[in-house]
């Protein structure tokens, strides 16, 4: 299996994990057959592992609520729909503010034609 990010998701190595991550939903992949998805409680760190504490995982008979990645490895952090929608504000805001400027303009344009006539 190999898994990869899904859309609303940022791959980032597991070593750039750190305390401002806590809480966030993260995805990676464990070993060949296992895809964990989970709320991250808590990050440890070596030079060459990352251990994570997970929320929401254990339970299962298959499942540990503890991880150990190295640093390399990616993972896959939820996006935060918070940020995407200020962003996708900015721009609806710059782009509203363009076509103002350019109907102002059109309209001073105008003005300025039917003055001189």
């Amino acid at each position: 299996m190999n898994y990869s990010a899904s859309p609303n998701e940022k791959a980032i190595t597991a070593g750039e994990l750190n305390r401002s991550h806590i809480g966030h939903t993260i995805s990676f992949q464990s070993n060949d057959f296992t895809v964990v998805f989970g709320r991250i409680a808590g990050i440890a760190r070596t030079d060459v592992q990352v251990y994570l504490s997970l929320d929401g995982v254990s339970g299962g008979t298959h499942l540990k609520d503890e991880y150990d990645l190295p640093v390399g490895q990616e993972v896959y952090l939820q996006l935060d729909p918070l940020s995407g929608a200020g962003k996708a504000l900015s721009d609806a805001e710059k782009t509203i503010k363009e076509k103002l400027d350019d109907i102002v303009r059109n309209l001073r344009d105008r003005e300025q034609k039917a003055s001189s006539e």
